[in-house]
Order: C-alpha cells, then sequence, then structure tokens
C-alpha cells in the first residue's frame, strides 16, 4: 500500500470498554474515548439475518489509521471500538497495513438493527 493510496478522510473517535459498579452488586460496561484518529473506510462485505424476531444488518469494513507504537492509547486493539456518530464499528482484528510500518489496517464489524 503506498501513502498516495490511503486517504484518511473520516474522525472516527476511538473508545475502549471499561467495567464499573452498578450499585447493585453487579457490574456495567461502559464506554470511554481516548482519541480521535483520521480513517479510511472500506466496506468488504454484508449480511442480513432475523435474531429474535429483529431483522439485524452486519458489515465487514477494513479501516486504515496511521501508525501508532505498541503500547500507545493510540494505538487501536480487538477490544476496543471506533464511534462515527451514532455509527458503531467493532474492531476485530489489527495489523500493519505497509511494509514501512506508516499504517494499521483494523478489521471491523457494523452491526445495524434494520
Amino acid at each position: 500500500m503506498s501513502a498516495r493510496g490511503v486517504r484518511l478522510n473520516r474522525a472516527l473517535v476511538l473508545e475502549s470498554r471499561s467495567t464499573v459498579s452498578d450499585g447493585a452488586g453487579g457490574t456495567q460496561a461502559t464506554w470511554s474515548a481516548l482519541g480521535t484518529l483520521w480513517a479510511a473506510i472500506d466496506a468488504r462485505s454484508g449480511a442480513e439475518r432475523r435474531e429474535s424476531g429483529q431483522t439485524l444488518s452486519s458489515t465487514r469494513l477494513r479501516i486504515t489509521v496511521r501508525a501508532a507504537p505498541v503500547g500507545s492509547a493510540q494505538r487501536p486493539r480487538p477490544d476496543q471500538r471506533f464511534r462515527e456518530g451514532a455509527r458503531l464499528f467493532q474492531i476485530r482484528a489489527v495489523a500493519e497495513a505497509d511494509a514501512d510500518g506508516r499504517y494499521l489496517t483494523c478489521y471491523c464489524d457494523e452491526e445495524v438493527a434494520a
């Protein structure tokens, strides 16, 4: 992948999940913003299925962002997600996108109730 081939034109918020007490002896998942990353989004495939009487549409995406060092809060991980307004992209895997290590490819899923 060449630098000219990547167009980072979408501002995505990288979010991390944490668990907090719900005050009744249980826990509740919350998401907190780690920062905004500029990204390129490429849809790969899509499918529709019925679950609990509801139609769900899911899309697999390849999201490219600038690379960050391992351990950096700006480096996406598979237990995190991206947010763009009301849209949520669950990160499933992260890999180096180019031989020079300038970009990362995040393989993500977006699921929407239809």
